[in-house]
């Protein structure tokens, strides 16, 4: 369990609602579609119709969630121009993005291991191992959730 530290302790005398990063999280891409765009840019998807095709989802659908997810900052629009053809924008991962991503392959771990133990590993492409996500602290040590806090801190 995780510990809540410090004036988060006494749960009645505050409240997360609108204030979590979960929940402030999920209101960015707290969607299937969005989640299944992201897994695609990570692959290296940046194409509209090449979105669509790959996450299942209508056009409306995607033109919809790239739109969120640009206005989210997790993708940016560069634009592109096939020879004989108008110009058209694709999509990449920003920084953000990039750093959404442990996110994304923790949600794949889980999934894998508690959905449908698939014949998918995240791996180590330097040396092999099977790869997996983690909590560490700001010292490099893996930190389980039995020794995890919260708390407050001053900006």
């Amino acid at each position: 369990m995780t510990v809540l530290q410090g004036r988060l302790a006494d749960r009645d005398a505050w409240s997360a609602v609108g204030q979590c990063p979960i929940e402030l999280t999920m209101g960015l891409v707290g969607t299937k579609s969005a989640m299944l765009i992201l897994r695609e840019a990570y692959y290296g998807t940046t194409r509209f119709d090449d979105f669509a095709r790959r996450v299942g989802i209508t056009k409306a659908a995607t033109s919809a969630r790239l739109a969120e997810l640009v206005e989210a900052g997790l993708l940016t629009k560069r634009p592109y121009r096939e020879p004989g053809q108008r110009s058209r924008d694709e999509y990449v991962l920003t920084p953000s993005g990039v750093d959404f991503m442990p996110v994304v392959w923790s949600m794949f771990e889980w999934g894998r291991k508690h959905v449908n133990d698939t014949r998918l590993r995240m791996t180590h492409l330097g040396c092999g191992a099977e790869a997996t996500v983690e909590v560490r602290c700001a010292e490099g040590h893996e930190v389980p959730f039995s020794e995890l806090g919260v708390k407050v801190v001053r900006r």
